[in-house]
């Protein structure tokens, strides 16, 4: 049977936000050392202490906003334990994450350079769970503040003296759970209060985030937007895809059997339910929908990797993990005009990580590939898709076969992204084009196609391009339609240019 997708060019429906594509990293496991940081008098080649093969990986990807530094570490981080000379900085435990000991080496002034290296958009999360109203204000100030303070003066003396610009700023995180386990009631009132003081120096323009709702807890939204939303300018939802029944019994990261590769897939699909009822009562109080909601964790959570520290999260990733990233694109292209960011967990060795590493060893995960095959999505036009392609059936339940999503650049060309979730048949696709006004010409028709033989095929370091996307053309051009041959387990991205 051959399946159907339709993209309607002229029916455009907002911008996708390049925000969208945003990613997070925490103190954590190796996100941050070793992944991130090694320091200027490391053997493995570095720029200002970021090692260089990372920095230049991830600089392809585009990123457009990097959250920083938790998670739950944020709310026991000290902004001011991470400020002046490295040797004199204090060192802390990471009670959160695995007990080890966090020497603060990177701390402000290096997250900050590490974003103008990548050229994304900082975003930082303050800490509400074990900080003062003080201390969050004079964080603010000493990064943002343009003028004659103590923390401006004190900014200068450690070696910058013009201000950062500055735009996102959370105030607070999880604070259900590990931020305090806080009712909603009472951190909405401290939302109010601390917010206050997360003051705007000059020309700098603060975009303050609240801490919002842990999945399907309609409850913390509905309290949050009612109590503060006049006060905020998004609100934060977490969502993790963990195909285990419980947090004990996560699942695999390399399984290999399709009941956990469907399983995966479903759960992944959960998301375009929970954006439609927290974007539902966050309706009700701004109809206009003025506060974006800010996906700012989610991704794929399975067991560490047997033989690892169990507090430093860190999972392989697989073909599984690319659709799952691709799954999560589209739906949140469809809520386009509530979703104002994204930012998936995490950006090296932990979690759904872009890269691994391993001393001075570095590898693209297959969910890295995802994310350079999108970035052509990045704040370009949303356009109307349908889908008629069939299902994918597994012990009595089914999925979607196929899942798509379409976009339009500045520069007229339309992309379109393709996720084929089944691992056992091909697809024969018809890809027709509704509303241009010329015939398609396969000399302007490009494209690339990540598959995978193996459904828990994934890059190691002995071959770190096992899994990787290659050219793709269409079958055949006519007319206004494409005939594309989709193999199994496959993410592709076809581009049209005018």
């Amino acid at each position: 049977m051959e399946r159907e997708v339709k993209v309607y060019t002229d029916l455009q429906r907002g911008t996708i936000s390049k925000h969208i594509y945003g990613h997070f990293s925490e103190h954590l496991g190796r996100c941050i050392y070793e992944g991130l940081w090694v320091g200027e008098d490391s053997s493995i080649p570095n720029t200002d202490g970021i090692r260089t093969d990372v920095l230049e990986a991830l600089k392809e990807l585009n990123i457009p906003v990097l959250r920083w530094p938790g998670g739950c570490f944020a709310d026991e981080y000290h902004w001011k334990d991470g400020i002046g000379p490295r040797e004199s900085r204090k060192r802390m435990v990471n009670t959160h994450w695995g007990g080890v000991i966090e020497n603060n080496h990177f701390g402000t002034h290096e997250f900050l350079r590490l974003c103008e290296l990548l050229g994304a958009e900082p975003y930082i999360c303050g800490n509400v769970g074990s900080g003062t109203v003080q201390e969050m204000q004079e964080w603010v100030e000493y990064m943002t503040f343009d003028g004659e303070s103590p923390m401006a003066n004190w900014r200068a003396e450690n070696g910058k003296k013009e201000p950062w610009r500055l735009t996102y700023f959370g105030v607070g995180n999880e604070n259900w759970g590990c931020g305090g386990h806080m009712r909603a009631e009472y951190y909405a009132d401290l939302y109010r209060r601390y917010q206050t003081y997360v003051r705007n120096y000059g020309n700098n323009k603060l975009y303050k985030i609240a801490g919002g709702a842990n999945v399907d807890d309609y409850h913390w939204t509905e309290v949050l937007m009612r109590e503060a939303s006049q006060l905020m300018d998004g609100l934060s939802l977490h969502y993790y895809t963990v195909p285990g029944d419980n947090w004990n019994e996560k699942g695999a990261a390399l399984d290999k059997h399709e009941s956990q590769w469907f399983k995966t897939l479903k759960k992944a699909f959960r998301m375009d339910d929970l954006l439609t009822r927290h974007s539902a009562i966050m309706d009700q109080y701004d109809p206009e929908k003025r506060v974006g909601l800010i996906v700012d964790e989610w991704g794929t959570w399975f067991d560490v990797e047997p033989g690892t520290n169990p507090g430093f999260l860190y999972q392989q990733n697989t073909i599984r993990d690319a659709l799952v990233a691709g799954v999560h694109f589209h739906i949140f292209h469809e809520h386009n005009d509530r979703v104002h960011m994204a930012n998936i967990a995490q950006m090296v060795n932990v979690l759904q990580a872009m890269v691994l590493t391993e001393g001075e060893r570095m590898l693209r995960t297959p969910t890295y590939h995802v994310f350079h095959m999108y970035k052509v999505h990045q704040d370009a036009t949303r356009l109307e898709v349908k889908t008629d392609a069939g299902l994918y059936r597994y012990d009595e339940q089914e999925l979607p076969a196929i899942t798509a999503t379409a976009s339009k650049d500045s520069n007229g060309a339309i992309h379109i992204s393709i996720c084929h979730l089944d691992p056992n048949h091909a697809a024969s696709l018809a890809l027709k084009l509704e509303g241009i006004e010329k015939p398609l010409s396969a000399a302007n028709v490009s494209g690339e196609l990540l598959t995978a033989n193996e459904l828990n095929a994934h890059n190691t370091f002995e071959q770190p391009n096992k899994v990787e996307p290659v050219a793709y053309g269409p079958t055949s051009v006519s007319g206004q339609e494409l005939k594309l041959d989709v193999p199994p387990s496959s993410v592709l991205r076809v581009t049209i240019r005018p």
